[in-house]
C-alpha cells in the first residue's frame, strides 16, 4: 500500500494526464469502478488505495509503480506495443501515436528527442506517394495482412481513415519542439525496399517507381527547408510564420537505433523501436535520465547544421538526395 504522499502524488500525476474537460473524480470512478464519492475519498487520502486498485490505476495512465513509490533497482519496466491483424491493428496503432502526441502537446514544458537510424515514422506522412507505399509495404511484408497477398501497389492503397492519422500525426509532431540526429544511412532501407518491389514486380512501372522516388526527393527538400530554418511545417507552410522549435544534427560516426526521449514537465518518456515498426517505452526516470546523458553525448560529437554551418547543411541533404537520383537514372 502506498504512503499518503506517494497516493497523493499518484492523483496528482493523473490529473496532469487527463484531458482538461474531464473531472478526475469520474476518470479514477471509471477505472476503479467504484462511486464518486469513494473515488473522493481516496483522492482525499481519507481512504488507502489497495495494491490491486494501484495497479489498476498505473495500468489505465501508463505510470510507473517503482517512480511511485520511489523503488530503487536494476530493472527497467517496458511497456510493448506489438501491431497484430486482428486485436491491435495498423489503425489502433497510428489512433495511439495520436493520442502520445496529443498529452505531449498539452504539457507546459515539453521536447522531443529522436535519434534515428532510418527516417523517422512522422516524415512518411508528409508526401502521399511515400506515405501509400511505406502502408503497402508494412501491411505486405512486415504485417503480411491477407488482404495483400497478391496486391501491387497503388498509391490508392491508402485508406482514408489511415492517411487522415498521418495527417493527424504530423500535424502534432510538427507543434513540439525537437531535437532530430540523422546519419547519411537513414535513407538506405526505404531505398533497398524500393528497388526490392521493383524487383519483384510489386510496383508496376518505373513511372510507379518514379513517384515515389520523387516524393522522397520531396521530403529531403522538406527536411532541408526546415533546417534552414530551425522551424517545423507542414507542406507549403510559411517558415515565416512559424516557431524556431527544430534542432536538427548530423552525426558523422554513429548508426543508432530508432530512439525517442520525450521530456515534459509533468515526466519523461523513452521508446525504443523493434521489428520496424513495433516499440516499447518506459516511463522508469533512472532509464530516461541515462538516456539524455547518452544523446547529450552523441550530440557532442555531431554537427548541429539548422541555422548553422549552411555548407555541412548543403552537403548533408545533397548525399540523401544524390542517393535518390542515382535510383531515377537507373529507370530510364
Amino acid at each position: 500500500m502506498p504512503s499518503s504522499s506517494a497516493q497523493q502524488y499518484l492523483f496528482e500525476r493523473i490529473k496532469e494526464l487527463i484531458p482538461g474537460e474531464t473531472s478526475l473524480v469520474t476518470a479514477v470512478s471509471e477505472v476503479l469502478h467504484i462511486s464518486e464519492d469513494s473515488s473522493y475519498r481516496r483522492i482525499r487520502g481519507e481512504t488507502p488505495i489497495v495494491l490491486d486498485e494501484l495497479k489498476e490505476l498505473c495500468t489505465a495512465f501508463h505510470l510507473s509503480i517503482d517512480q511511485l513509490l520511489q523503488i530503487s533497482n536494476n530493472s527497467t519496466l517496458f511497456e510493448t506495443i506489438r501491431i497484430h491483424n486482428a486485436s491491435y491493428t495498423f489503425d489502433t496503432f497510428l489512433t495511439d501515436i495520436v493520442k502520445r502526441l496529443a498529452l505531449v502537446n498539452k504539457s507546459g514544458e515539453k521536447h522531443l528527442y529522436y535519434l534515428s537510424k532510418d527516417i523517422p515514422l512522422f516524415y512518411h506522412f508528409l508526401f502521399k506517394p511515400l506515405f501509400a507505399f511505406r502502408y503497402f509495404f508494412w501491411m505486405k511484408s512486415i504485417l503480411q495482412h491477407p488482404s495483400f497477398v497478391n496486391q501491387q501497389f497503388s498509391v490508392d492503397c491508402l485508406p482514408s481513415s489511415v492517411e487522415a492519422s498521418g495527417k493527424k500525426i504530423l500535424e502534432l509532431y510538427s507543434q513540439i519542439p525537437s531535437t532530430e540526429i540523422w546519419n547519411t544511412e537513414c535513407v538506405n532501407a526505404l531505398i533497398l525496399q524500393i528497388e526490392y518491389y521493383r524487383e519483384v514486380g510489386f510496383l508496376s512501372s518505373n513511372k510507379v517507381v518514379a513517384e515515389i522516388y520523387s516524393a522522397l526527393e520531396q521530403t529531403v527538400d522538406h527536411l532541408q527547408l526546415q533546417a534552414e530554418f530551425g522551424k517545423k511545417m507542414l507542406p507549403g507552410e510559411n517558415p515565416a510564420h512559424k516557431p524556431e522549435l527544430f534542432t536538427f544534427f548530423y552525426n558523422r560516426i554513429t548508426l543508432g537505433d530508432n530512439l525517442i526521449l520525450v521530456k515534459t514537465n509533468i515526466g519523461d518518456m523513452t521508446f525504443l523501436n523493434f521489428e520496424v515498426l513495433n516499440y516499447m517505452f518506459t516511463t522508469d526516470s533512472g532509464f530516461c535520465n541515462d538516456t539524455y546523458n547518452g544523446l547529450q553525448t552523441i550530440m557532442k560529437r555531431s554537427t548541429i547544421i539548422s541555422q548553422a554551418s549552411e555548407k555541412q547543411r548543403n552537403s548533408f541533404f545533397n548525399i540523401l538526395r544524390n542517393k535518390v537520383q542515382e535510383r531515377k537514372k537507373n529507370l530510364k
